[in-house]
């Protein structure tokens, strides 16, 4: 085969012809066959198998001229390959020498979805050619963002001459090109504007805002505020407040303001808002804002509300109220002829605040009758308190009498309106200690201070019926009413308030003490007065005062005179404080506890006094006890025992002089006490001092009480001691319980042979009474008596004692009755011989 016959054939059948050429490789002709048989996807197949160069821009433009549909599909086929078969500028310039815009858009669209750099011209060529042809298809391109290499500039001018203002002002960075599109917000949606403005810097967004007002305020108001409200915190709220007020655009400043006035708490903000609210006629938005905001500046609020001249006055006094001006208001108020206003404030706004309003009516010289009349109408709450100091700063409590008097005849117990009264009938002397005194809702304090300056008197009946102490003292020592500070100290029975007026730092103490001795404690008849009295000088250990009270209380023949406790006390605060006074008051009373007393002057060394004590009352015991113990004057004690006379007060003595070894007189003095209780140390004593004809006496006594064997028995021996052994027979010959063996055997020890051969010869102790008769040189009897006591013992010692002295014709007579006893004749034998017999 080849091309020619392909040729020839071609003019019958143009498939057959196909075959040829590509049999004959003729690849040119097998092109242009596939282009006319509609086979040009595989145009590009071929030409890659047989490594031939075709022309595709020719190819694109004849299959152009042949199908246009079909050329979009041979267009794409030259720009799917890794490499494009065809320069993309010729083909799109193919497409435009057709007209086929939508062609070529679709096209590009997928030529072009790479985004490549190097394509930015064909991606400023798609969007331009559908700007002029079809905008809504370039917003929608441009609005998919799928390109970023166009030529942004020349785009943007095509977008504004296409009316698509938001793509435009997209693309603009030029500020004189965004002020020249941006006004034009109808034809932009708001929404979309308003987050455009977050792209632009503080500066040019200000100035597109500026830009915007000038050309169209109120076509462009509502946007401008939005934006303001949402972009405020960058673009700074002062900004964009001289930008609305450089426009006189009172309305924008209230809405935008209005938006964040509620959360910010810069004072302009909130002051400026109050002043759009005002200049738009929004009086009920005034009225909030002055209420609840805490961040504007009261004076610069106020003065602007003034200067306002509204027709609602209501902002102004809420303001006033909220931040103190109420004087301010009122004179405000007043002087515009608003009384209206004044009086709404305090019938419905703020009753509370009527004292200052009045206060600033009588500043203002508003006549009385107005301001009585409004006082009257008021029924809500407010401070009489502050009502009345208003008045009273301003000498106009008169003023008040009606409504105090209303008041008290509805019946209140409020006792600020009694105090006001009570201050009016002082101020006029309208019988006044007689309400202080009667009436009992007044405040005490608060008349009593009022009254300081012009009764003193008044200041303290008032303190004293609110026993309102350290004012009362105050008063009464600034003015010298000690008389009526003693009466109330002794009728309020305070410790503590008596420690304070007796402590040493009261300069008034003195004078106070005075009247309290001269005064109050005369007039009262209540024992619990003086009680916590005299306790307060005790406690404040002022004791030369204290004997002062006292002697006030207990010698003035007052109803407390013979009161036990309180001449204790005087008695015992003289023994500490004055010992000087102590023995008169002993003497002049007679109703204190005198044992106690007395003891107490005893343990203070006040002998005399105590005894004075004791001899008052007759404890003669004690009385004597003092003079021995503490006086150590016995003398002066037995010249008292003879005075009264007493046993037990002989006894004392007794064993005082007997300590001192006085025996003679101490047992004259136990026999004058008729009492034997002592009689072993009496025995003992007067034994070591041989005062035996006392002891005589005083046993005789003693056995009188008592008969004991010990007294019984040193009687004998008394007996024996001072020779009477008449006496001492004629007693062992009676009863007795007396140890005869024993005294003898101390008679016979002491060598008193006569007694003792009484004491043996009773008890028939004839042993003993052998050896005693022995000892008197009676032999004749003493061998009698051992032949009755027929002892070897007994004999033995007569004999030895006949042998002595020569006897031996009775010592003969013992000797036989010894020699009978074998074992005692050696010891016979050697008494002879030891004495050479």
């Amino acid at each position: 085969p080849s091309e020619e016959l392909g040729d020839l054939i071609k003019t019958i059948d143009s498939t057959l012809a196909l075959s040829v050429y590509l049999r004959a490789v003729v690849p040119m002709k097998v092109i242009q066959c596939f282009v006319e048989t509609g086979q040009y996807q595989k145009i590009v197949l071929y030409a890659k198998k047989v490594n031939y160069q075709a022309d595709y821009t020719y190819l694109l433009r004849c299959i152009m001229r042949m199908s246009p549909d079909s050329g979009v599909q041979f267009a794409n086929l030259l720009v799917n390959e890794s490499e494009p078969l065809a320069d993309l500028n010729q083909i799109v310039d193919v497409f435009m020498e057709y007209n086929l815009i939508q062609q070529c858009t679709a096209f590009l669209l997928e030529a072009l979805k790479n985004n490549r750099e190097s394509e930015g011209y064909l991606q400023t060529r798609l969007l331009e050619m559908n700007l002029i042809s079809a905008p809504q298809v370039a917003d929608a391109i441009l609005g998919n963002q799928m390109f970023s290499h166009y030529d942004k500039a020349h785009i943007a001018q095509l977008c504004e001459k296409a009316g698509l203002l938001q793509r435009a002002l997209e693309h603009y960075t030029d500020l004189y090109d965004i002020k020249r599109a941006v006004v034009h917000t109808h034809l932009l949606s708001p929404d979309w504007l308003v987050q455009y403005f977050s792209t632009l810097s503080v500066q040019d967004s200000l100035e597109c805002l500026k830009a915007m007002l000038q050309a169209n305020i109120r076509q462009n108001l509502q946007v401008c505020v939005q934006i303001a409200i949402k972009y405020h915190e960058q673009l700074t709220t002062q900004a964009l407040i001289d930008i609305f007020e450089s426009f006189k655009s009172y309305e924008g400043l209230f809405y935008f303001l209005g938006s964040i006035v509620n959360y910010s708490q810069e004072s302009d903000v909130h002051f400026k808002y109050i002043q759009a609210a005002c200049k738009t006629g929004q009086i009920k938005e005034v009225e909030r804002i002055c209420r609840e905001s805490n961040c504007f500046d009261p004076e610069r609020v106020k003065n602007f509300l003034k200067e306002a001249k509204l027709s609602d006055q209501l902002p102004l006094i809420i303001v006033c109220d909220r931040f103190n001006f109420v004087h301010d208001l009122v004179l405000y108020l007043y002087r515009n002829q608003s009384m209206k206003y004044i009086e709404i404030y305090v019938q419905k706004v703020n009753p509370s605040r009527l004292p200052v309003v009045v206060g600033g009516l009588l500043d203002v010289d508003c006549s009385e009758d107005q301001i009585k009349q409004m006082i009257m109408s008021v029924r809500g709450q407010f401070s009489v308190d502050e009502l009345v100091d208003e008045v009273e700063k301003r000498n106009r409590m008169k003023l008040l009498l009606p409504w105090l008097e209303t008041r008290i005849h509805e019946g209140t117990n409020d006792p600020a309106v009694h105090n006001a009264l009570a201050k009016i009938y002082i101020d006029s002397n309208n019988n006044p200690e007689k309400f202080l005194k009667e009436n009992q809702f007044y405040e005490s304090r608060t008349v009593g201070k009022y009254c300081e300056k012009r009764d003193p008197h008044l200041a303290y009946v008032a303190y004293e019926r609110g026993q309102c102490d350290q004012e009362l003292i105050k008063v009464c020592n600034e003015n010298s009413l000690f008389k009526s500070e003693a009466r109330y100290l002794v009728r309020r029975r305070d410790p503590e308030l008596w420690a304070s007026v007796l402590s040493e730092d009261n300069q008034y103490r003195r004078q106070l003490i005075d009247q309290v001795v001269q005064t109050a404690l005369n007039e009262t008849q209540d024992p619990e007065d003086i009680s916590v009295t005299v306790k307060s000088f005790m406690s404040a250990d002022l004791r030369s005062e204290l004997i002062e009270v006292l002697e006030k209380i207990v010698l003035d023949n007052s109803v407390f005179s013979d009161h036990r406790n309180l001449q204790n006390l005087l008695i015992l605060t003289a023994i500490k404080a004055d010992r000087s006074r102590v023995m008169e008051y002993i003497n002049r009373l007679d109703n204190y506890d005198a044992p106690d007393i007395a003891n107490i002057a005893i343990s203070s060394e006040l002998y005399e006094e105590a005894f004075a004590i004791y001899k008052k009352f007759e404890v003669n015991t004690s009385a004597v006890q003092v003079l021995i113990d503490n006086v150590n004057n016995l003398d002066r004690a037995y010249e008292f025992a003879e005075r009264c006379n007493e046993p037990a007060v002989w006894n004392l003595l007794a064993g005082a002089q007997l300590k001192a070894g006085l025996v003679k007189e101490a047992i004259d003095s136990f026999i004058k006490a008729d009492d034997p209780s002592s009689y072993v140390e009496v025995v003992n004593v007067a034994s070591a001092n041989n005062n035996w004809e006392e002891l005589v006496k005083y046993l005789v006594m003693a056995r009188k009480k008592a008969r004991e064997t010990f007294i019984e028995s040193e009687l004998i021996f008394a007996y024996a001691k001072t020779n009477r052994l008449a006496e001492l027979e004629e007693f062992i010959s009676g009863p007795n319980h007396a140890q005869i063996m024993s005294i003898g055997d101390r008679c016979f020890d002491a060598r008193m042979y006569e007694a003792a051969k009484i004491l043996y010869n009773n008890i028939s102790n004839y042993a003993k009474l052998a050896i005693t008769l022995c000892h008197m040189d009676d032999f004749q009897g003493a061998v009698e008596s051992a032949r009755k006591a027929n002892s070897t013992k007994t004999w033995k010692e007569v004999c030895f004692a006949c042998v002595e002295h020569a006897e031996f014709r009775l010592a003969q007579m013992c000797g036989l009755n010894i020699v009978v006893h074998a074992d005692e004749l050696e010891d016979l034998i050697n008494h002879y011989q030891d004495r050479g017999h």
